[in-house]
């Protein structure tokens, strides 16, 4: 393979660099002076770039449209692309929320047929055994823009509400990019696309859904015998959608084995036997969304608050408007989460802070309600990942008298 130059000092261009054998040359914006690296790559500050002197440059999959190193590039591909002739049988799932559960749940489905999985998932495609039958890719938004290349054979994208505005610039790119592989596909692949989207012409197979209901019905998949509800259920539904269609097999065994992740809806008590949910995985308005609706049958202590990367939250105050729920803003976001409250008739109380949130949802917590963590926002402001947020409120809650 010929090494191209690499943006981006990062997980998915070093794997591609040790791929290679080393010895590849880097541009980073962390990097002020050049240094050789122990795979004996070159890195060089971004600003050192000269496009007439590189025939090939892939990207790390964060870099916008707008990065100087991107909008200077003249052979720009993504790693996706990079890796499409080696790429086996595919099968890409994207979404604003719930690719990487229904990643996770169809690897697992597939295991047995030697799937591995690869990409936004965390592990890059350098990576992944171009021997095995089948590659089951979680699709990041910021990959498919920068793809143009490689294709998938079966393409799952789960419902989208405009995230990454900041990235993408508009509602309408985010959309766009989220439909572009429907544009490289061929006749008889099958595309399952949330019905309501402004579609590209495409030879795909596609098939839009809206409902739990259409998918049991359109796949003949009994969801009763599922154990996962809400936001879950669709991810198994789809998961085994696939299955069915490529082996006409629906392993209600199989998928009901599954372990969701930590910090996705994970349940604790405290120790007067109150009920406190996580969600910090949570960071975006339709995971959100779906959380209030998982427990909206009882009344809710919701958590929200952090870098919300530009979001209209008005959807879920929308919501959250006609449910039995207190707000309690915490992050960055706080004085735009208090104006959308009030504009909305939502009761909330202002805490800054994660802890502040939780001891003041302690002194009226009763055992009938829900205390939960569903930010509908990234962490980066207060926290050093969703995961440390999450680890946090259960310590937090573990502290509770």
């Amino acid at each position: 393979m010929k090494k191209p130059t690499l943006f981006g000092y990062g997980l998915t261009t070093k794997a591609i660099a040790k791929k290679l054998g080393g010895g590849c040359i880097f541009y980073d914006d962390n990097t002020t002076d050049t240094y050789i690296d122990k795979e004996n790559n070159i890195i060089h500050p971004s600003k050192s770039f000269n496009p007439e002197k590189s025939q090939l440059e892939v990207t790390t999959p964060s870099f916008p449209p707008s990065h100087p190193l991107v909008s200077a590039a003249h052979n720009l591909i993504s790693e996706y692309d990079f890796f499409a002739n080696e790429m086996p049988f595919s099968i890409w799932i994207s979404g604003t929320n719930g690719k990487t559960t229904t990643t996770q749940m169809l690897t697992h489905l597939l295991k047995k047929r030697g799937a591995v999985s690869g990409g936004n998932i965390g592990t890059p495609l350098a990576e992944l055994d171009t021997e095995a039958p089948i590659w089951v890719l979680e699709s990041s938004s910021f990959t498919l823009h920068h793809t143009n290349i490689a294709s998938p054979n079966i393409y799952l994208l789960l419902p989208i509400t405009p995230d990454h505005l900041d990235w993408h610039g508009t509602a309408e790119q985010y959309e766009a990019d989220k439909l572009k592989p429907l544009l490289t596909m061929k006749e008889g692949e099958l595309a399952l696309i949330p019905k309501g989207l402004n579609l590209p012409k495409t030879d795909a197979f596609v098939v839009e859904y809206d409902s739990v209901e259409f998918l049991e019905n359109y796949f003949d998949i009994n969801a009763s015998k599922i154990n996962f509800k809400a936001a879950f259920l669709e991810d198994a539904l789809l998961a085994l959608a696939v299955t069915k269609t490529l082996f006409d097999e629906v392993d209600y065994e199989s998928i009901n084995n599954f372990t969701l992740d930590n910090h996705r809806q994970e349940e604790t008590t405290d120790s007067l036997g109150r009920l406190w949910v996580n969600d910090s995985k949570a960071t975006n308005l339709d995971a959100a969304v779906q959380a209030v609706k998982t427990y909206d049958d009882r009344f809710i202590h919701l958590i929200v608050g952090g870098n919300d990367k530009g979001a209209d939250l008005t959807p879920l105050f929308e919501l959250i408007a006609t449910k039995e729920l207190h707000l309690y803003t915490i992050g960055a976001n706080s004085d735009k989460l208090a104006h959308l409250a009030k504009e909305h008739g939502v009761e909330f109380t202002a805490c800054k802070t994660l802890e502040n949130a939780i001891n003041t949802i302690a002194q009226k917590l009763t055992k009938g309600e829900v205390a939960l963590l569903s930010p509908a926002a990234a962490s980066f402001d207060q926290f050093n990942s969703y995961k440390h947020r999450g680890e946090e409120f259960f310590r937090f809650v573990r502290n509770i008298k």
